[in-house]
């Protein structure tokens, strides 16, 4: 086996479905491996190009096949769809992997790193614990509406307006009720808590990163979203442009041009939603709290918000923060202002 073949894996929990083209897209071999012994084979095996379709289990997978010196490739599964022939199957899906790969104009997903898994891993625990803890606050006040108790939305009034509630013996709220309310306030209380000490490891990952202390000078950028962006994005370097990254993040228009005619729409909102909802969250922020800020970006952008709105103008300011953040990222610079 030469350098030149290109092995495809369809990835799987236990049993592993593996097709060997040459250079010229004919197929030597189909393999069925156990985990040991597709471990076994990449270590063994000739130097080659291995190409998984990009999933939970495939980052890990590339870290061993690239500790053997192996040239390692992930696709997105989307883009693997289109080539599987005839009926699905593991063995036709990994031909369709190495079929997929042999096209020029292939995009391709970016390995991760164990400390972008670990800083990835922490904010999507803290994105549970968050979509907990709105739960929670929903069903608090569903249940007390029930009662005729009303409490306006937002966590804080829930927090604030709860132990009032509680003490309040002209309600009719009964013994047992207000038993069990205890007992949800409490459990919002622990949600908070865990929530905040999340803030607290972001936030010192944050001061520890290079890079995330540049993000941090952009403005609508704090600790929450330079980490985020360090775990996903990566090694900004595999985006051509800033514009390239700001499209992998859904914050383009998405375009259905035909007859010679352009026609654009709405943001594409391809890509990661929650790296997205952060940026735009950020860009809010930035706006409402410029009012004393001459940066050229942000006087650009209450000007639009005063034309279009503020969430169409956090929008904008967000695709402008994406290009900003690929020139930070790759050309490893500080950020200037510009006024």
């Amino acid at each position: 086996m030469n350098k030149t073949n290109t092995i495809g894996i369809d990835l799987a929990k236990n049993v592993f479905h593996l097709c060997t083209q040459d250079s010229n897209g004919h197929i030597l071999s189909r393999l069925k491996l156990g985990r040991s012994q597709l471990k076994h084979f990449l270590a063994t095996t000739a130097q080659s190009r291995i190409v998984f379709e990009s999933c939970a289990t495939a980052h890990y997978w590339s870290r061993i096949a690239e500790s053997h010196g192996h040239q390692v490739a992930l696709i997105h599964p989307g883009y693997v769809k289109a080539y599987v022939k005839t009926n699905k199957n593991d063995f036709n899906d990994a031909e369709a992997i190495c079929e997929a790969d042999s096209r020029p104009t292939m995009r391709y997903v970016n390995s991760k790193t164990i400390n972008q898994q670990d800083i990835q891993l922490l904010h999507r625990i803290r994105q549970r614990q968050v979509q907990q803890r709105t739960a929670l606050v929903n069903q608090i006040r569903g249940h007390l509406l029930e009662y005729g108790i009303t409490i306006p939305q937002g966590v804080s009034r829930v927090r604030h307006q709860l132990s009032g509630i509680l003490e309040d013996a002209e309600n009719e709220l009964s013994c047992q009720a207000r038993v069990l309310f205890r007992e949800l306030q409490l459990e919002l209380y622990d949600l908070d808590d865990r929530i905040q000490q999340a803030d607290r490891k972001i936030k010192r990952l944050a001061t520890q990163d290079l890079v995330c202390q540049r993000l941090m000078a952009i403005p609508g950028i704090g600790p929450m979203i330079a980490t985020a962006l360090v775990s996903t994005v990566g090694n900004a370097n595999h985006f051509k442009n800033g514009r390239e990254l700001s499209a992998w993040l859904g914050l383009v228009p998405r375009q259905y041009s035909t007859g010679g005619k352009q026609r654009l729409l709405g943001i594409s909102k391809r890509g990661d939603c929650y790296l997205r909802s952060l940026l735009v969250q950020g860009a809010i922020s930035a706006i409402t709290r410029s009012k004393n800020r001459s940066d050229n970006q942000l006087t650009w952008a209450r000007q639009l918000k005063v034309n279009k709105g503020l969430k169409k103008a956090a929008v904008a300011l967000s695709n402008k923060t994406a290009r900003i953040i690929w020139s930070v990222m790759a050309k490893d610079h500080d950020y200037v202002v510009q006024q």
